[in-house]
């Protein structure tokens, strides 16, 4: 079986999406992948990030994260993004990087990569579902091969149902209001698999 390498990128303002993609990590290794946890550059100016101060503590807890690179995206087999929702598209800070990658795109080298992605926001409609499929958009100009969690596990009927990929309810003191633990878990698991019958199937000509 191939030795599948999977960075899970996220962007987090106040640490929802951090402990998503740790989830996702924590599951992606278990299923044997090399797993990189990465994060997208942050973009907001000093001002913005002092106005908030779980912003602030959060940005210095996670100085140490390494900040994902062009050259990340082309090492890994598969990638698992999770991000806020920003008026039910992606946060600029990803969608950034990912204008960035063109060089990549046009040689090819984002083709056939496995991808999956998470979301949240601080009210249960609040654009997960848009958000997610604005990431996968993107995807799809790559050649990418969405492996979204559907209702493939009971963990999606009792963490929110999202078909498209794990999101969570954020309160107003940054708790989660689902429990979205098993339904990330799972949904990386999910794309590991896949990711190594894709890597396989290409090492072998299968």
């Amino acid at each position: 079986m191939a030795n599948v390498k999977t960075a899970v990128i996220y962007y987090s303002s106040t640490g929802t999406n951090y402990q998503l993609a740790k989830w996702a990590k924590e599951s992606a290794e278990k299923e044997g992948a090399e797993v990189r946890l990465l994060k997208f550059p942050e973009l907001a100016p000093d001002a913005a990030i002092d106005s908030n101060p779980a912003w602030r503590t959060h940005v210095e807890a996670t100085k140490d994260v390494p900040e994902v690179t062009p050259d990340d995206m082309e090492w890994a087999d598969s990638y698992i993004f999770s991000v806020p929702s920003r008026f039910g598209v992606l946060p600029a800070q990803a969608k950034q990087f990912f204008d960035t990658l063109g060089g990549l795109w046009a040689q090819g080298k984002l083709a056939n990569k496995v991808v999956s992605a998470m979301s949240s926001a601080s009210n249960p409609h609040g654009g997960q579902e848009a958000t997610i499929l604005s990431v996968y958009t993107t995807m799809y100009h790559w050649g990418a091969i969405v492996v979204a969690p559907g209702y493939t596990d009971q963990s999606a009927f009792t963490s929110g149902g999202n078909p498209y990929g794990t999101s969570v309810t954020i309160d107003q003191d940054g708790n989660q209001i689902e429990d979205v633990e098993q339904a990330v878990k799972q949904q990386a698991k999910r794309t590991v698999t896949v990711a190594k019958a894709i890597v396989t199937g290409l090492q072998t000509g299968d």
